[in-house]
């Protein structure tokens, strides 16, 4: 297959952007009939430093509108309006232009940018203010896509024939920003010429393609049913791991539900006798099943306040919580609830009157499995 070329940024060019300069300006102001436009000695005036801002918007179509403020002085015995200068003055200029981009008729070579345009201004110098008629010829040199330099004349024609026409040349430095860029006539035949090779490369992978497509979609087949058995195997792994954890919870309820009952006598909290025989057979439990988590659940019965019944269900909890830790049952392995007496087992509530037997029955401490 033919090896496919690439585009790279020369293959493009700016197509519209924004545009911000600086530099210096040159203003010969000497209304010199003769054609010494050149004479730099006496009839150019400028300032050695920065004197010239600007800012434009530049579009598709090759046109930009810019706007442009500059400074310079007047030296004492230049030449301004065909006589010597007595004093210094200032120059002082504002200008608006609509210019043309000449590449779209010479064509784009990415650095040579030529353009021509027309305006108006206002400029003040020697204690006259002229407003002008404008024409601008220049042409900016980009070093890349967002530098360049910038150098134009401009001839301004005032509009009060009172007054003297005059030119200003400047050089400075521009910065594009906010550019949009598209391919040139030459990114275009290169784009083209992509888009062939592209095609018949894929015209010749297609040919290759038929070939191998049984193979692989054989291959895929094979791989799918090799995944869907691998699935079928971890499945049946997964269904037999959580059998084997459903029955061995059951085998721990079924030990906890064999364990005689914690039961507290009335307005007490210490364990029994019986009690402590029952702790002995959960210390079983927990030796036979060392990952096992409990929640001790102490309760009481309805009679007394809730507040006294829930402090009472604490110390009830608290009895059988040092009970296990006195004997080697960490106290990670246990979650203790105090549940005073919202945890009834049976009607005997604050308003109901029951037997002690009833009553007992809710005066208790049980176990829940947590994890295991």
């Amino acid at each position: 297959m033919t090896e496919v070329p690439e585009l790279t940024s020369k293959d493009s060019v700016i197509v519209s952007t924004s545009m911000f300069g600086v530099g210096m300006n040159i203003v010969d102001d000497s209304d010199d009939r003769t054609g010494k436009v050149f004479d730099l000695k006496s009839g150019w005036n400028y300032a050695p430093y920065p004197s010239r801002l600007s800012l434009g918007k530049y579009w598709r179509s090759g046109l930009g509108l810019e706007g442009i403020a500059s400074y310079n002085h007047y030296k004492k015995g230049k030449i301004v309006g065909g006589s010597p200068l007595p004093e210094g003055k200032n120059y002082w200029a504002l200008d608006a232009r609509l210019s043309y981009d000449l590449r779209k008729l010479i064509g784009d070579n990415g650095w040579f940018d030529p353009y021509v345009g027309v305006g108006l201004g206002v400029n003040t110098a020697v204690g006259q203010t002229r407003a002008t008629y404008n024409a601008i010829f220049g042409s900016r040199f980009w070093f890349s896509d967002r530098w360049g330099i910038d150098i134009n004349t401009t001839g301004k024609w005032t509009m009060n024939p009172d007054l003297t026409d005059h030119i200003q040349h400047a050089a400075g430095v521009v910065y594009r920003f906010n550019y949009e860029k598209d391919l040139s006539k030459k990114g275009e035949k290169k784009l083209a010429e992509i888009e062939y090779i592209q095609k018949e490369n894929e015209r010749i992978k297609d040919s290759v393609f038929k070939a191998l497509k049984a193979k692989e979609e054989a291959y895929k087949r094979a791989q799918e049913e090799a995944r869907q058995k691998e699935a079928e195997r971890l499945e049946q792994e997964r269904k037999a791991k959580e059998a084997a954890r459903e029955k061995e919870r059951q085998d721990i309820q079924n030990q906890l539900e064999a364990l005689e009952p914690i039961y507290y006598n009335f307005d007490r909290s210490f364990l029994t006798q019986t009690s402590r025989k029952t702790l002995e057979g959960l210390m079983a439990i927990f030796k036979a099943h060392p990952g096992l988590v409990l929640e001790v659940g102490a309760n009481t019965d309805s009679r007394g306040s809730d507040a006294y019944n829930m402090k009472l269900s604490e110390r009830r909890l608290q009895s059988v919580l040092d009970y296990l830790e006195d004997e080697g049952i960490p106290s990670d392995q246990l979650v203790g609830k105090a549940y005073g007496e919202t945890n009834l087992v049976n009607e005997c509530d604050d308003n109901t009157p029951c037997s002690e037997a009833k009553h007992r029955l809710n005066r208790r401490a049980d176990f829940k499995i947590v994890s295991f």
